[in-house]
């Protein structure tokens, strides 16, 4: 699947993202178990709340982490797997 930068995208039905504090990381619950997240991948899914779309995730990230090279590479890498592993929905 191809994300544009004008794709909108909530967390899955039936799945729920927050922190851990356990774990000291984000995760994603569901109903079959749990996926903790590294802290760029929970950086990148903390921000998508079926609002904002995918350049306005780029535009908070790289400007939060604006040292950090090819970040706009990595975060829709990063969304394409939690498409791929259907952690999100397309709202738009």
């Amino acid at each position: 699947m191809s994300v544009n930068q004008t794709d909108i995208y909530a967390i899955a039905l039936h799945h729920r993202f927050q922190w851990e504090e356990a774990q000291s990381c984000y995760v994603i619950l569901f109903p079959e178990g749990m996926v903790k997240l590294n802290g760029g991948a929970g950086e990148v899914l903390n921000l998508v709340n079926g609002q904002r779309t995918v350049a306005d995730i780029v535009t908070e990230l790289k400007a939060k982490f604006s040292d950090a090279p090819d970040l706009e590479h990595d975060i829709i890498g990063m969304l394409e797997l939690a498409i791929e592993k259907a952690w999100l929905r397309q709202i738009n």
